[in-house]
């Protein structure tokens, strides 16, 4: 095996209001939360995971949540120094911070700029009212213009929009205007991935009346060419981006790289030759839980060694998500599998008319890229 790049994902768990579609570990605020305790559990956390990462290189570091926007400037910017002290950071990492346009008010764009951070990710998800209403967020389109307007001001160039289809009472022509309306903030990438109802959600136990499953095809078809046409490219499934502005971290995700994940809940992957293996690390999920775990020396709530069969289908499962495709050469310096033991499910996905072998790389055909979960179940352990 080989070692991929790394990435380091930095948990920041705490919302204003849990939104009723969200299945991510993030907790609605009750009172003020510990912040600048957490920030301190956060850097002992790295700490304890420093012998698996020795002399590696970090090139991308990601503030996901939750809500990383509540945390102010002067907390990102302890947390970065922090981690600058105790790993090799690339001087040209990206460095993501997740905002919610309701929650942008604790410092500006700028004063996160001067922390550090070079990239933000926008949680818009529509812009328009009654939608946002629908799905339970607490922003509305003004929030947004200014949450956009204070990123133009800062100089952060390299900016993403999260947009959400499929949404309750949408119909074709209002998605689509939610892309002209963020096609019109001049973002560098776009997220647009359908609304699903996922399991333990308030959505899921009372679903709101969705679009049916062609008009959401509808949806992403007719979205997906007006973003092709203002100039976006479709790298991966639900992602959009200029070119050259592709989201390096989630890139790394895909391609099978190895993440730190630090945080309540967080996970993580590492690749360890020496074991001829790639170990799963879990963090205890309820923050108050996981920073006295971490202060006792422990935060995990899961560290295993994965099967190969599950490294097989872990490899696949993210690289099938690419409009590139598979990298037949990084499979075996990946995944420690030889390729011979996954030719069978290759070549009965390429019989299927859903994958085509060109010059190394498996592409998916369009009928593949449409039925991307059918590809992936030929992989399953």
């Amino acid at each position: 095996m080989e070692l991929p790049p790394l990435s380091l994902y930095v948990h920041l768990p705490w919302c204003v209001k849990k939104c009723p579609y969200c299945d991510f570990n993030s907790h609605a605020l009750k009172g003020e939360a510990p912040y600048e305790e957490y920030c301190q559990a956060l850097l002992k956390d790295l700490e304890l995971d420093l012998p698996l990462v020795w002399g590696r290189t970090v090139h991308s570091v990601f503030f996901g949540g939750g809500t990383p926007s509540l945390f102010s400037a002067g907390q990102i910017d302890q947390l970065l120094k922090g981690f600058r002290r105790l790993l090799r950071i690339s001087p040209e990492a990206e460095v993501t911070l997740e905002a919610n346009p309701g929650t942008t008010e604790h410092d500006s764009f700028a004063a996160y700029r001067d922390a550090g951070i070079n990239r933000v990710s926008l949680g818009v998800q529509s812009f328009s009212d009654d939608r946002l209403a629908a799905i339970g967020r607490i922003h509305g389109r003004a929030e947004v213009a200014r949450a956009v307007e204070s990123i133009d001001r800062s100089g952060i160039s390299n900016f993403n929009i999260d947009l959400m289809h499929a949404l309750p009472g949408q119909d074709t022509e209002a998605a689509v205007q939610d892309v002209r309306d963020a096609i019109s903030c001049h973002p560098a990438h776009i997220s647009h991935y359908q609304l699903t109802l996922e399991p333990n959600t308030p959505f899921h136990a009372n679903p709101p009346p969705l679009p049916d499953d062609d008009q959401a095809w509808r949806m992403q078809d007719e979205c997906g060419q007006l973003l092709q046409y203002a100039g976006y490219a479709q790298y991966e499934i639900s992602a959009w981006a200029l070119p050259g502005e592709e989201c390096r971290h989630n890139l790394n995700y895909w391609r099978y790289g190895d993440f730190l994940g630090i945080g309540a809940g967080a996970h993580g992957k590492i690749t360890l030759p020496s074991e001829n293996g790639i170990r799963r690390r879990i963090r205890s999920r309820h923050p108050l839980s996981w920073m006295k775990q971490v202060w006792q020396g422990d935060g995990l709530a899961e560290d295993r060694q994965l099967r190969p069969a599950e490294c097989v289908f872990e490899f696949f499962l993210n690289q099938l998500r690419l409009k590139e495709g598979v990298r037949k050469s990084q499979f075996e310096p990946r995944t420690g599998v030889s390729w011979p033991e996954v030719e069978k499910p290759v070549n009965a996905a390429i019989e299927k008319g859903l994958l085509k072998d060109q010059n190394g790389l498996l592409v998916p055909t369009e009928l593949g890229w449409r039925f991307t979960n059918e590809i992936q179940a030929l992989f399953l352990p």
